[in-house]
């Protein structure tokens, strides 16, 4: 895998999964660290001023007008880190950790911040290393930036708190020490930048956005196994009919939707005048139009994450002319919209899955398929409780759905009396995608199962789809076990494979 240099230009979300998710390693480009010299430099030199200077010879937030004697300032820097180190709950997983202090290093490269080159080159080193820092998931509101998650950063750097190397838990000292690193001392403003930036909600949105890369697509596919399996027609996907209501999303579903079925021979067979259906349903003919907007959606979020990449986030920060300068872009209210806006969008997509499913289960409306596809009906239950499933993941995704970016809870003595919740909507996000992967698997398990039970052969992309699962999966027979099936399923989705079958090349929705 190619090193990844950070300093010549702003990462793209790719390159932030491949370090985050796959363990790229990176390199800090000769241009960043002239940078990080010279905005030094720069702090340095006020340090020694009379006049005060936040972060740098004063207080934190609300004790930001007590002035702090030159000889307390790197004790200073130490306690704001062990103080604002106070996350709890269940560990986060390490793909955010790292994804954490690749976006950090990033801002630390623009020289904006006045960290010391060794400082840098420590983190890097860290990260290179695999020395992830033990976060809980709790302690972040999005505001002065992601500050519990990233003081546990620099706790590390500092040789203190709790790592994980791979599947070890070691104090930080040790881990540093395994590695052939020297913990850091912090300076003067040292402790602000290593803890005030957006970065943890920010790589959150970059592997969602990977994800849903991956889980859009077998949307489309999902949905285009259900209308050959429930006998629907592929009329409504036609492009002359997206032209009318050119949305970009809408027209690249349909045209996947429209793809995967040419050629069906289900789809084929009820085209002609016996057929007295006037139309199909909303979830098999609106899928192209539910699917597009999450696309769109998607899209927005794309180009918010990729301005919040290009940014130098900390506070205060050093300007190109000298000047040291407070601002608010710690604040994370353009991400946690957008993370707010995609579980929406997932909460969407996956109840129109459900409803798909259902259609199969229901004799009423399945066009001649026995109840709940079950080999045996009355002594089988076939997938009934496949759809329990689905419809609890549902239930559940359209209370992730719900904003955490409306909330606000001041802190800080009322300095900091609005913050945006940016951390919160990420970790609710994450949870929404995997409860989407699991609710289209059991779709395309169903579906899957129902053209099976047709007289004629699925499309040729189609068929090659559920002739992957039923590599792993068998095919209808009395009841099994039916938990194994569904994970297996999903498994195949998870790693992408199921899409390659049908000629939708990804890699896993890892990049």
């Amino acid at each position: 895998m190619q090193e990844i240099v950070i300093g010549d230009a702003p990462l793209d979300r790719h390159q932030v999964v491949q370090v985050a998710r796959h363990r790229a390693r990176i390199a800090l480009s000769p241009a960043a660290l002239e940078r990080i010299d010279a905005s030094r430099a720069v702090v340095d030199a006020l340090a020694s001023d009379v006049r005060p200077h936040y972060g740098i010879s004063t207080g934190f937030g609300a004790l930001a007008n007590t002035a702090i004697a030159p000889a307390d300032r790197t004790r200073l820097q130490q306690s704001l880190i062990r103080s604002h180190a106070a996350s709890s709950g269940p560990e986060v997983e390490a793909e955010v950790v790292r994804g954490l202090m690749l976006l950090r290093l990033q801002t630390l490269a623009t020289g904006r911040t006045g960290a010391r080159r060794a400082t840098v080159e420590l983190y890097a080193a860290m990260l290179n290393a695999g020395i992830h820092p033990v976060v809980g998931e709790h302690g972040s509101l999005g505001c002065s930036g992601d500050l519990a998650p990233l003081s546990h950063m620099a706790l590390a750097a500092m040789g203190e708190g709790t790592v994980r190397v791979e599947d070890e838990l070691l104090d930080a000292a040790e881990a540093l020490r395994r590695a052939g690193l020297e913990p850091v001392v912090l300076a003067e403003k040292e402790g602000l930048a290593l803890i005030n930036g957006t970065d943890g909600m920010l790589a959150m949105l970059c592997m969602a956005l990977a994800d849903l890369d991956r889980l859009l697509d077998t949307a489309d596919l999902a949905a285009a196994m259900s209308v050959e399996g429930l006998l629907g027609t592929d009329a409504p996907f036609a492009a002359e009919l997206m032209a009318l209501r050119p949305h970009a999303g809408q027209a690249t579903s349909a045209a996947q939707i429209a793809a995967l079925l040419a050629g069906s021979p289900i789809v084929a067979s009820h085209k002609g005048p016996e057929d007295t259906r006037v139309q199909d349903a909303y979830s098999l003919r609106c899928a192209p139009q539910v699917h597009g907007a999450a696309r769109d959606t998607a899209a927005h979020a794309e180009r918010v994450g990729a301005v919040e990449l290009a940014s130098a986030i900390d506070n205060p920060v050093v300007l190109p002319d000298g000047r040291v300068v407070s601002n608010g872009n710690f604040h994370g209210a353009p991400i946690a919209a957008v993370l707010d806006f995609l579980a929406i969008a997932i909460a969407d997509v996956a109840s129109m899955s459900e409803r798909r499913t259902d259609r199969f289960l229901d004799p009423a409306r399945s066009y001649g398929l026995p109840p709940f596809l079950a080999h045996d009906p009355g002594v089988d239950s076939g997938l009934m409780i496949a759809q329990y499933t689905q419809a609890a993941i549902v239930s559940e995704l359209k209370r992730l759905a719900v904003p955490a970016s409306v909330d606000s809870i001041p802190s800080s003595a009322m300095q900091e009396d609005h913050v945006s919740m940016g951390w919160g909507a990420a970790r609710k996000l994450r949870r929404a995608i995997d409860g989407l992967e699991r609710v289209l698997a059991i779709e395309v398990m169903t579906a899957a199962r129902g053209i099976e039970l047709r007289d004629d052969a699925a499309g040729e992309r189609t068929g090659a789809a559920i002739a992957t699962i039923r590599e792993d999966v068998p095919g209808i027979g009395p009841d099994r076990l039916l938990a194994d099936d569904i994970e297996r399923t999903r498994a195949l989705v998870a790693s992408g494979a199921l899409l390659a079958a049908a000629g939708i090349h990804h890699d896993g929705g890892n990049a």
